[in-house]
């Protein structure tokens, strides 16, 4: 055949050729998955579809699937059409993110497939799930905002700062008393530096004692106390061990499923009832004593922390003038001694001594137990509450080489304020027994907050 042979013939099928190869690497290399029939349609709506372009490529963790067919308007926002590859398994729960794509204002659509237990989302469906956002649009409102909320922040500063916004703003307000303590705090301090100098050598003094009580290997010393401590725990351990493994009568009680449904409800109850008592309350107390055999006041300074309506903890330094008494015998010298006492007399020295108390305190109603440091050494006590817990009596025993009985009686009249009165040293151990008259101020964290905001 000659036209086979002739020149027309061979340039149509090189064209033809060429074609088909275009038009097979153009379907390959695109990114619209709908060419060969390997997609799936779905659309979605949002209310603004600025930065998107028709049949540019949808992405999923970065990697496109798929290509925007179409954007057009329904129901007052953008709806688009989109295209991705059959094998991107899209379910009810998929969902659709806007992205920022570089700082010009373009954006893409990331495509989120939804969880796998999902059922698949049927084809041309609308997807739901869409968030809107990323475009330099909202990042510009985003960013005005700030500016806005900066600008009034600048403003409130300026007012603060002012001479008479001092006066009139809250935060000046705090600036002006935080400058005014400051000041009293400077003052103080310097004129009282020999007594902030005595303080510091009386605390260099309590850590030398508590050192030395740390370091004695006596039987009453600090280390064999431990070890007695620490095989208390062990037998504790073994308690509980045995409770946990039902074993005796307490470990029946708990075992017991219906003893235990019992046990829960009454819990619930109690813990319905002191709900309200969940709150940590803490209170100050200050106080001073006037010992009338000594001459002298006893000051205390206390911090009460109350977790519970059952416990509180109560630490205080207590400025004692009978911390030291020094009894010495003078003989008489010249004239005959007055009668029935003897050859010598004595005379009692009594020296100032910065003095530390620690306790825990248990409550039952009206009745209170406590135990822990007292004034450097180890004791208890007893508080009762009577006429509507106006009224406290206390008896408190420490320090039981030269055991200190003391009893007090207090009076609460008038918002934290009392009166009291009592006989320290009751045995006269520590040559130190007086009676004492005094009152003191009991503030809990609500008089604080009202004293602060008034004073604010």
């Amino acid at each position: 055949m000659n036209w086979l042979r002739a020149a027309e013939f061979k340039v149509g099928l090189l064209v033809i050729i060429v074609g088909s190869l275009i038009a097979v690497m153009s379907m390959q290399v695109s990114e619209d998955p709908s060419y060969l029939g390997r997609s799936k349609k779905a659309w979605f709506l949002i209310p603004n579809a600025g930065g998107l372009v028709k049949n540019s490529a949808i992405r999923s963790a970065g990697i496109p699937v798929g290509v925007i067919k179409d954007i057009r308007l329904q129901d007052g926002q953008a709806r688009v059409d989109i295209t991705v590859k059959s094998d991107v398994p899209l379910t009810t729960s998929a969902g659709i993110e806007i992205k920022a794509q570089g700082i010009l204002g373009d954006s893409h659509v990331e495509v989120y497939p939804g969880s796998p237990t999902d059922p698949p989302l049927p084809d041309n469906a609308q997807i739901l799930n869409v968030k809107a956002g990323g475009s330099l649009e909202n990042l510009v409102q985003q960013v005005g905002e700030v500016t806005s909320s900066l600008k009034a922040v600048a403003k409130n500063l300026e007012q603060a700062t002012s001479e008479n916004g001092t006066r009139n703003h809250i935060l000046g307000r705090i600036v002006k008393n935080v400058e005014t303590i400051t000041q009293d705090l400077a003052q103080m301090t310097t004129e009282n530096k020999d007594k902030i100098g005595d303080i510091v050598d009386e605390v260099h003094d309590i850590t030398s004692s508590l050192r030395e009580v740390m370091n004695d290997n006596s039987d009453t010393g600090i280390k064999k106390t431990w070890a007695r401590l620490s095989e208390t725990m062990k037998n504790l351990d073994e308690i509980t061990g045995k409770i946990n493994r039902g074993e005796g009568t307490i470990g029946k009680l708990i075992s017991d499923e219906a003893t235990a449904e019992k046990v829960d409800s009454a819990i619930d109850g109690l813990n319905s009832m002191v709900g309200a008592a969940n709150s940590i309350e803490t209170a100050f107390d200050f106080r001073t004593d006037y010992l009338g055999e000594v001459g002298n006041w006893k000051t205390t300074v206390g911090v009460k922390i109350q977790p519970g309506l059952d416990r509180y903890y109560y630490l205080a330094i207590v400025d004692d003038p009978v911390g030291v008494v020094e009894t010495t015998r003078y003989q008489y010298s010249g004239g005959a001694p007055p009668q029935n006492s003897g050859d010598y007399y004595e005379k009692k020295t009594y020296e100032n001594k910065l003095k530390f108390t620690l306790l825990f305190a248990k409550n039952f109603w009206d009745l209170t137990l406590k135990g822990g440091v007292i004034e450097n050494g180890g004791g208890f006590g007893v508080d009762y509450y009577f006429f509507r817990r106006k009224m406290r009596a206390t008896v408190e025993a420490f320090d039981f080489t030269r055991t200190n009985l003391r009893g007090n009686l207090s009076y609460f009249f008038y918002r934290g304020l009392y009166l009291n009165a009592g006989w320290n040293d009751a045995f006269n151990k520590n040559d130190a027994s007086s009676a004492y008259v005094g009152g003191g101020l009991l503030l809990t964290n609500d008089d604080l907050k009202l004293l602060l905001t008034k004073g604010l």
